[in-house]
């Protein structure tokens, strides 16, 4: 690391705790220290803090118009419960080359992609599903021959890829994908979630071992990235939206973008006010004109067998339960990706929590980038002297580096698991703060599997793209929540329900059976379930019928809530929502070790191929059996770029003058690679103690050279 940046890193915290210090270290001063963190602390190894200058020093850089143009258009229509969408991209060729053209994005993590077309003049291809390598090998096999093909395969369950071959110049290819995906709910509230752009992710060079693994962190951090300016007329949304949840509408609001509503309160329909760059989620929230909905039961009969959704909700008022003493980690993303409005956003989040906090209370705060930091040794008590130096540390933070979050989730898990004793009174609660743009999400999630779930895990998605899919599966492997914070004005409306949620226990001793009948139920491990925050239970059966019963404790008393399955209404998405559950379930008990690779390989691919839907071991492939490229006509490959997530800080992510230096926009060709290679490895983290220490030295050393050369003056 270069000494500048290492000498700001330790006088920013100095300098704004140097007056607060001795009040500090009065306090507890055996507690209001961190030793080092060291890349070894750790028996493994496998995670030492390995850090970047530079968050993507690697990541191709686009500063031009890149030749194939694309255009998205989505059309959504809600049911009930779910939303079925189409995604329409138009991949226009401006250039006068025969181009093949790669496109990154992402869609929603619970979401099942099952149809794809690709239309070629009046042409249409309808795509069919096919096992990975095989519809890749059929992909190729056109492209090689001049015939237009589409391929759309799964990076991760929240990003996908779209490959159209032999575009010819000035020609227009439409490739047309659905999918379909159950509708949020909290509180009351129904959310859609539409994601519009896949953040640049950080890989850790630990996790670049192998070949498969180098190819893997290629395939989710291949796209460019556009320069400020160029991203407001590139990659271009329109959204349609047909609302219709079967009960009349109030409160519709879109979070993050400006719309047009118009029809009836029971069937509304919402476009964008124009077209828009896709730099930000939209999210659409509405609620019920009458009393919110405690209960919503679906089926679907298919070939495949009878499929039913249940999400029952328990009570939502807690306020007559006690309030039982918590010990709160609270982990903070500073890396260079949180540059910019998602850094203010995160550091208000905290500030917010830490008001919540009571003297019965004990917490820390772990600050991480490539390097991390522990406030305190181990959770200390809530006085105010302790609070108030977490605040005036957290309020020092800047965004730089690499995003090394696993040393961070095992400090806090360790720290969780050792100042409450064995008190079961005590909720152990992590709070995780961060945009998880990341590439070793599976690593993240065994860590949590590993703790045994001694803590709860809440995560805080910052910024206006943040790995939803990360943040989902770590908080329901840590039996917790997830929450997004999308924008600033949003901290205390998101933070007040969620440290509410915190303050009071789930409900306890949750089990689901079924009477009269059987079930194939999803989520086969049975997440921790929180007051306003439903249960949703999918389940295959030969025949329909039974009693389903949700039954646990809320406070020391009993809740149960019985669902008889006949009284179903029909849904023609359910078997679909069944499919992308069971496959999550698959996913974790692989991330958790109790799969092996090729065992769960084999799974997932077969609920693919009877599902017909995307896997990360099914694809969808089309092919137009007429020949277009000419023979010897070259065909040039293009990755296409994709724009800077809104409030995202370009020369924090990428350094000052990156945008004015030469890039390659077709793309790096091995960027996971590049990025380890720009990367600095230093052998330890930064803990408190050091950054202080270090920068008290420093101020002293300045002070006293000051008055050397005053002495010298006066002389």
């Amino acid at each position: 690391m270069p000494h500048s940046l290492s000498l700001r890193r330790a006088l920013i915290p100095a300098a704004v705790l140097a007056f607060g210090a001795p009040i500090a270290l009065a306090v507890d001063a055996t507690t209001v220290a961190a030793a080092d963190e060291s890349a070894s602390d750790d028996a493994s190894g496998d995670e030492g803090p390995a850090t970047g200058t530079l968050m993507l020093r690697g990541q191709g850089i686009v500063r031009s118009m890149p030749a194939v143009r694309l255009g998205t258009d989505i059309d959504v229509t809600v049911t009930g419960q779910t939303a079925r969408v189409r995604v329409v991209q138009a991949f226009r060729n401006t250039s006068g080359k025969w181009m093949e053209a790669s496109y990154l994005y992402p869609l929603p993590q619970d979401g099942a992609v099952d149809s794809l077309r690709m239309v070629v003049g009046q042409r249409v291809i309808v795509g069919h599903i096919e096992p990975r390598e095989k519809a890749r090998a059929t992909y190729e096999a056109a492209k090689a021959s001049g015939r237009k093909a589409g391929l759309v395969e799964q990076q991760r369950p929240n990003m996908f890829t779209t490959m159209v071959a032999n575009v010819g110049p000035g020609e227009t290819v439409l490739i047309a994908i659905e999918y379909q995906a159950p509708v949020g709910q909290a509180n009351g509230t129904f959310s859609l979630r539409l994601p519009l752009i896949a953040g640049p992710r950080y890989t850790p060079p630990h996790t670049l071992g192998t070949v498969d693994a180098v190819a893997d962190a290629n395939a989710v951090t291949a796209a460019p990235v556009l320069t400020p300016g160029l991203g407001e007329t590139v990659n271009p949304t329109s959204i349609a939206i047909r609302l219709a949840p079967g009960f009349e509408v109030a409160n519709l609001i879109s979070r993050y973008h400006r719309v047009n509503i118009t029809g009836p309160l029971g069937d509304r329909t919402i476009k964008l006010d124009g077209r828009v760059p896709a730099d930000r989620d939209f999210v659409l929230e509405w609620r019920s004109a009458s009393a919110d909905p405690t209960l919503g039961l679906f089926a679907q009969h298919t070939a495949n067998g009878n499929y039913v959704m249940a999400s029952v909700t328990p009570p939502a008022d807690t306020s007559s339960l006690p309030t039982p003493p918590r010990e709160m980690v609270f982990v903070i993303d500073n890396s260079g990706s949180m540059g910019g409005d998602s850094m203010e956003e995160a550091k208000a989040s905290l500030l917010h929590a830490l008001g919540t906090l009571r003297p019965q209370d004990h917490f820390n705060v772990i600050r991480f980038d490539d390097t991390m930091t522990r406030l305190f040794d181990h959770s200390v008590a809530a006085t105010p002297d302790q609070v108030d130096l977490a605040r005036r540390f957290a309020g020092s933070l800047e965004a730089q580096g690499g995003t090394e979050m696993l040393p961070a989730l095992k400090a806090a898990l360790a720290d969780a698991a050792t100042g409450g004793g064995s008190d079961p009174s005590i909720l152990r609660q992590i709070v995780f703060l961060t945009d998880g743009e990341i590439s070793n999400e599976r690593e993240m999630v065994a860590a949590i599997g590993a703790d045994g779930g001694r803590s709860h895990v809440f995560m805080v998605g910052i910024g206006s793209a943040p790995n939803d899919y990360l943040m989902e599966r770590m908080s329901t492997i840590g039996g917790g929540l997830y929450t997004h914070i999308g924008a600033s004005g949003e901290v205390t409306a998101k933070m007040m329900p969620l440290l509410d949620v915190l303050s009071h226990p789930a409900v306890r001793d949750l089990s689901v059976r079924v009477e009269g009948g059987s079930l194939e139920l999803t989520p086969s491990r049975l997440p921790d379930v929180y007051a306003g925050r439903p249960l949703v239970l999918v389940g295959r059966t030969d025949h329909l019928s039974g009693t389903l019963t949700v039954s646990g404790t809320i406070g020391g008393k009993a809740w149960e809530r019985r669902v008889d399955l006949a009284s179903a209404l029909p849904s023609p998405a359910i078997e679909k929502v069944w499919a992308r559950s069971r496959i999550s379930d698959i996913e974790a008990d692989r991330a958790l070790g109790k799969l092996e690779d090729e065992q769960a390989d084999a799974e997932v691919e077969r609920i693919g191929m009877e599902s017909t839907i995307v896997t990360s071991r099914t694809s969808l492939v089309a092919v137009d059996e007429t020949p277009s490229r000419p023979a010897g006509a070259r065909l040039t490959r293009e990755e296409l770029p994709i724009n800077l997530p809104a409030g995202w800080d370009f020369d924090t992510l990428f350094g000052q003058g990156a945008a004015s230096d030469v890039a390659d926009p077709q793309g790096s060709g091995d960027s996971a690679a590049m990025q380890a290679a720009a990367l600095e490895l230093p052998q330890t983290g930064t803990g408190f103690l050091g950054l202080l220490g270090r920068g008290l030295a420093l101020l002293l050393a300045s002070l006293a050279g000051f008055a050397c050369l005053l002495r010298q003056r006066a002389a």
